[in-house]
């Protein structure tokens, strides 16, 4: 009996209890969730005049490179200790001397048959003058004045050569002796004392010291940011070259140079699609500066165009290409195209699509949705995102 009696009385206390829950239900009171704004920051649009800079990297090279030969075979005699790899030379300094005995005995022998020459320039001279007026006595035939023409025409013809023998004798002793055409820095040496040398045999190659090129490809559009005529030939003039700053690494600090962009190639790669722009930097003339060495990656930054009327924003206000996001007066956010006119690595320049004083999200914000609410924060851009790179 318990068995039977126990679960059916329990199985009516939960009816009861059941039916008892539903005839009493307890009425909660409709109220409507509350929204919290999300908190972004914002800038406010403001146009500006920008200075562009154009970006790139090259590495240095010698402006002036001359591979310095013998003019003149013969025995070295004595080099320059400035001769040296890495040394530095000025411009007109005796660097090597070839063995000048033989050219010595040559400008001798020169200097003999010109005074032979002259003696008998001179005394064919007399001659003719001799001859020319016993002819106008009649003491002479025309044959005899015409020899003596003749011969004095030889005569002068054989000093001529002569003269001409003994400046060559001279200029090749000037020769033996080899000079710096400008200042530079010896890059290597070829030759050793003792050593005999041909005509023409490279002995030096030196490296112009005053001025070094740096060159650096540059993008086609790129071209379209520098302040500088685009249909000019050759160096571009001194007062519409830009401005170049170009920062390396050397000696384990970071140093930096200034020099102008001169000019640049004539073709395009067809590859990369770029053009070649040749920097020219002044060396120092001091030993305090650091000489800007050749062969050193550098990167070069390019003074461009200065823009006016241009919105200067960080890079990560751009969403889908080109939209940003603006928060108007009742703190409702929307998506908005924009004209970009150009991005660079840490922000971008846009040219429409905004109006002054309106407010730019900045912050990194992914679930947007139009219209939604925020709590906009107001920042003022840092000078590092209105500077361009």
């Amino acid at each position: 009996m318990k068995r039977v009696v126990v679960p059916i009385a329990i199985l009516a206390g939960c009816v009861s209890f059941a039916f008892y829950l539903i005839s009493t239900p307890t009425e909660v009171s409709e109220s409507a969730p509350e929204i919290i704004p999300v908190s972004v920051r914002v800038a406010e649009v403001q146009f500006d005049s920008v200075q562009l800079f154009v970006e790139s990297q090259g590495k240095v090279q010698a402006a002036q490179q001359v591979s310095l030969s013998a003019p003149l075979a013969g025995p070295v005699a004595w080099i320059s200790p400035s001769l040296e790899a890495g040394g530095y030379v000025t411009a007109g300094q005796s660097l090597l001397r070839i063995d000048a005995s033989d050219f010595q005995t040559a400008l001798a022998r020169s200097e003999a048959s010109l005074q032979q020459a002259q003696a008998e320039a001179q005394h064919a001279e007399q001659e003719l003058a001799r001859i020319r007026e016993l002819a106008q006595r009649r003491l002479a035939s025309d044959s005899q004045l015409q020899d003596a023409l003749r011969q004095s025409e030889v005569n002068r013809a054989r000093l001529a050569d002569a003269q001409a023998n003994l400046r060559q004798a001279q200029l090749d002793m000037q020769r033996t002796e080899l000079k710096a055409p400008f200042n530079a820095v010896v890059q290597m040496r070829e030759v050793e004392v003792g050593q005999y040398i041909n005509r023409a045999q490279s002995v030096a190659v030196l490296y112009g010291a005053d001025v070094v090129e740096v060159r650096v490809p540059l993008a086609i559009r790129q071209l379209g940011f520098l302040d500088m005529p685009l249909g000019s030939r050759g160096e571009i003039p001194a007062d519409e070259a830009p401005e170049v700053r170009l920062t390396g690494i050397y000696g384990g600090a970071e140093h930096h140079w200034t020099g102008k962009m001169v000019r640049t190639e004539a073709a395009i790669d067809a590859n990369s699609n770029t053009v070649q722009s040749i920097i020219r930097v002044e060396q120092p003339k001091t030993n305090d500066a650091v000489p800007l060495p050749i062969g050193l990656y550098v990167q070069a930054s390019i003074a461009g165009k200065r823009i006016d009327d241009i919105v200067a924003l960080p890079r990560s206000v751009i969403r889908n290409n080109n939209q940003v996001l603006v928060v108007d007066a009742e703190n409702k956010m929307f998506f908005r195209e924009v004209e970009i006119y150009r991005l660079e690595e840490n922000r971008v320049l846009i040219s429409g699509g905004l109006l002054p004083g309106e407010y730019i999200c900045t912050s990194p914000i992914q679930a947007v949705v139009n219209g939604m609410s925020v709590q906009p924060v107001i920042e003022s851009l840092s000078p590092a995102s209105q500077a361009s790179r």
